[in-house]
């Protein structure tokens, strides 16, 4: 069973590894060039590792680019794995492979279909969420599911405590369908529709906090959804000074920054304060 892999983050990377410790037949890695997103978040190189395995890697701008499908199609792939990767695969890479193009979705498809799913399980108070393995098709995240992996969220969950979870489940998710894929066993399970959801993408501007209008659950619950590695949620304090926080509570408290929520108080225990270009979003912190 010849196999592909594309990723280009620390997330897909791991599912790589369980692959090779499975004895996969690897004979393609694809991965975007070094100078793209080198600050993206959790961002790796596959290089070390196709060294190692004696695997092929071939870096590209974007996945459905033609110097990349003529790459894929030479190598004369049985299914190809494109997991942590943000670009949509078109019909030209999803029509190369014999059997298939598999992704996994970070939430409990259908449910979550969409983006910036580990701060929105926490922002949206999910008690548990998951990671699904399914078939790439035309629409996002719409494809059959091979397999599901429930991660539960705890009450004091962080952007940082979730992503474990997540990636030890996408390894756990690969352990357990691929005896399927390999021998043509897998069952493909068509999504239910009228249970589908979408979240929307983020942008680092979408952090931004009124405690006037929030209960102080609603603010913690963004705080950890959006503590590092993500830019954090913010509040402006005026002169184009902008609070960012990183950790705090509901609730009072000897030492921090408080907050007026609508049903009392959230004091941030852990934060900077920057100095902010409204339009670039870049910052500098001038309070320690």
């Amino acid at each position: 069973m010849r196999i592909g892999f594309i990723t280009c983050v620390r997330l897909g990377k791991s599912c790589l590894e369980e692959l090779a410790a499975l004895g996969a037949d690897l004979v393609y890695l694809g991965t975007i060039h070094d100078g793209i997103a080198p600050n993206k978040s959790g961002r790796i190189y596959l290089d070390d590792f196709a060294d190692a395995h004696q695997v092929p890697l071939h870096k590209f701008r974007n996945m459905n680019d033609p110097d990349s499908l003529d790459v894929i199609e030479a190598s004369d792939l049985d299914w190809l794995y494109v997991i942590g990767w943000s670009q949509m695969a078109k019909a030209e890479v999803l029509s190369i492979p014999r059997r298939g193009v598999l992704g996994i979705h970070p939430t409990l498809l259908p449910q979550g279909r969409g983006r910036a799913s580990i701060p929105w399980a926490i922002i949206k108070g999910l008690d548990e969420t998951g990671v699904t393995m399914f078939k790439l098709d035309d629409g996002m995240d719409t494809g059959p599911i091979l397999g599901q992996v429930v991660v539960p969220v705890e009450a004091d969950e962080t952007a940082a405590t979730l992503y474990e979870k997540v990636v030890e489940a996408h390894r756990t998710l690969i352990r357990a369908t691929y005896p399927g894929i390999t021998d043509g066993t897998i069952e493909l399970v068509a999504q239910d529709e009228a249970q589908a959801t979408e979240w929307p993408g983020r942008k680092p501007s979408d952090g931004r906090l009124d405690p006037a209008s929030m209960t102080s659950a609603e603010v913690d619950r963004n705080v950890r959804a959006l503590t590092h590695p993500y830019p954090g949620a913010f509040v402006h304090l005026g002169d184009g000074q902008v609070l960012r926080i990183w950790k705090g509570r509901a609730g009072d408290t000897a030492e921090g920054h408080r907050l007026t929520t609508i049903d009392g108080v959230y004091t941030a225990t852990e934060y900077v304060i920057d100095e902010v270009d409204p339009v670039r979003w870049t910052s500098r912190c001038v309070v320690p």
